[in-house]
């Protein structure tokens, strides 16, 4: 398997019918910390941070790293979605499956209106030519419904379930290529 941090940084943005996927700049600095101390948004992921130590601790510019899109909406940040490889992130891994884990956050006045699945399914479609077969891991809660549909939506497939921050997760994998029958 290839090592997504090899891929070229960054890319052209990525234009999709209502959406751009593009790099952080300065501006995006309040969404990311907004995002990151929303009480929705951390539902399901172990809560908030604190609003506090995020302001100390988020970049000038958020998210300069590869795999890390902005996602932009008539010109205003609305949320970010991550392709990082597993060593960077702690946590249930499976090398096994896949490297590469896709996570996406959104604010949420801009729930419930697809962009997820177009934003995440435009960053799967630039992850796939960018390194072919290679697969893509998600991980959500059980019980969150949105990221549940959205995982069946782009194609993940059940791996496995286990337990983890005090309740039952997906593991989910997702590739280009399609399995021998």
């Amino acid at each position: 398997m290839t090592d997504p941090r090899a891929l070229a940084w960054l890319p052209a943005p990525i234009r999709t019918e209502r959406l751009v996927l593009r790099e952080s700049e300065a501006r995006d600095r309040a969404v990311v910390i907004e995002l990151n101390a929303s009480p929705e948004v951390g539902t399901y992921l172990g809560g908030p941070r604190p609003r506090a130590e995020l302001e100390r601790t988020v970049p000038e510019v958020p998210g300069r790293r590869p795999g890390f899109f902005v996602i932009d909406l008539d010109g205003a940040m609305i949320g970010t979605i991550t392709l990082d490889p597993h060593a960077e992130r702690p946590g249930h891994v499976r090398p096994d499956v896949g490297k590469t884990e896709l996570g996406y956050l959104f604010l949420p006045h801009a729930w419930g209106f697809g962009y997820a699945a177009e934003a995440c399914a435009a960053a799967l479609v630039w992850f796939a030519d960018a390194l072919p077969g290679e697969p893509v891991v998600l991980r959500t809660q059980t019980a969150n419904e949105r990221s549940m549909a959205l995982a069946a939506k782009l194609g993940f497939t059940e791996v496995e379930r286990y337990e983890d921050y005090g309740a039952e997760q997906w593991f989910g994998v997702w590739t280009s290529v399609t399995p021998p029958a």
